[in-house]
């Protein structure tokens, strides 16, 4: 087995999937429309004074964030393992709205990675002066970049960097569609914070068991999940067309606080009913911030008793995800259920 050279210059690629970070100011119709990413240096000149070489690889045409389909997902999965041996990082720069789902779906569909994804973006366009995409591509690049005493990324997993942050990808969601922090990771603490220096809080990055395994990639995936938000006024006709409908197979359940839905007849009727038809159900809370536990209150526990599975304290985007990936290893639904629960990933504190 080679050891791994400590002394050889980093290789990132640099990988331009769509959004606001790759639009300049057009100097003739002053529109917003993408820049030639092979010219990066000469937009961002700073990260040209890394010691390391940056290539890079744009989506043509860029996918706007709120068009992003899991295709963008198998996409970059392939493209990262036909460049996996060529570079010692990735960089996905990707429009922030579909951001955490696109590095949550990336965390999952990875395996054996021992190298850095680091997603990050902009809410201004690099061309505009108070723009927060050089600043965020920089962290990115050093994070990207950085190995420790043995030669070892840093960071060898799917990320999120922005506004200083780094984020675990299946850890975040995007908090503020207006300030730079857009992102938070509300449920698990930062892996890195970027000041004078990045401080890497290395107790909360996970660590691959083998350094020298191979990265293999799951691009089989089974979007048939629906999201259902419980709220005031909902009714029987909307949660039965959701959660029994012929095409769904999986149903996030947004709930209240720590995983409280309604106790009436006709919603416990309906769950027994989907039930009835195999249908994978997973709790999340809708807060920010906090986890599910059907234990404590008497409604919680009526959903666990009618079959819903613990989300824990997964995002959303995450569990959505997940469900995607396990479904599409398996057509069993009871493996799936019993997947859901465990730890993969680093997504849930289980």
């Amino acid at each position: 087995m080679n050891k791994v050279n400590t002394t050889r210059k980093s290789a990132i690629l640099l990988i331009y999937t769509g959004g606001t970070i790759g639009m300049k100011q057009d100097v003739n119709d002053l529109t917003l429309k993408p820049f030639d990413f092979s010219q990066i240096l000469e937009e961002v000149p700073e990260i040209g004074k890394f010691a390391c070489k940056i290539d890079s690889h744009a989506f043509n045409p860029p996918i706007d964030s709120s068009d992003v389909e899991p295709s963008l997902w198998q996409a970059l999965a392939n493209l990262i393992k036909e460049k996996y041996e060529e570079y010692d990082g990735f960089i996905v720069l990707h429009g922030t709205d579909t951001m955490s789902y696109s590095a949550s779906a990336l965390s999952f569909m990875l395996d054996g990675l021992t190298k850095p994804v680091v997603f990050t973006g902009s809410q201004l366009p690099i061309g505009v002066p108070r723009t927060d995409g050089k600043e965020n591509l920089i962290s990115a690049v050093e994070i990207a970049s950085a190995k420790d005493n043995e030669g070892h990324a840093e960071v060898p997993e799917v990320c999120v960097c922005f506004d200083s942050i780094l984020m675990r990808g299946n850890r975040s969601t995007k908090i503020n569609s207006e300030e730079f922090r857009a992102f938070g990771s509300p449920n698990f603490p930062p892996l890195a914070e970027a000041g004078i220096n990045i401080r890497y809080n290395r107790e909360f990055i996970r660590k691959p068991n083998d350094w020298y395994q191979s990265l293999t990639i799951n691009t089989s995936l089974d979007t048939r999940v629906s999201i259902l938000k419980i709220h005031p006024g909902i009714t029987p006709r909307v949660v039965r067309n959701i959660l029994c409908g012929e095409d769904t197979r999986a149903v996030i359940l947004e709930t209240y606080g720590s995983g409280n839905a309604p106790m009436k007849k006709w919603f416990l009727d309906i769950l027994d009913e989907a039930a009835g038809m195999d249908k994978i159900i997973v709790n999340v809370t809708q807060c920010l911030a906090g986890t599910v536990n059907m234990d404590i209150y008497a409604n919680g526990k009526m959903l666990e008793k009618a079959g819903v599975i613990d989300g824990y304290d997964s995002t959303t985007e995450s569990a959505l995800a997940k469900l995607f990936y396990l479904m599409g290893k398996s057509g069993d639904n009871g493996w799936v259920r019993e997947m859901m629960v465990k730890n993969l990933k680093g997504e849930i504190s289980k």
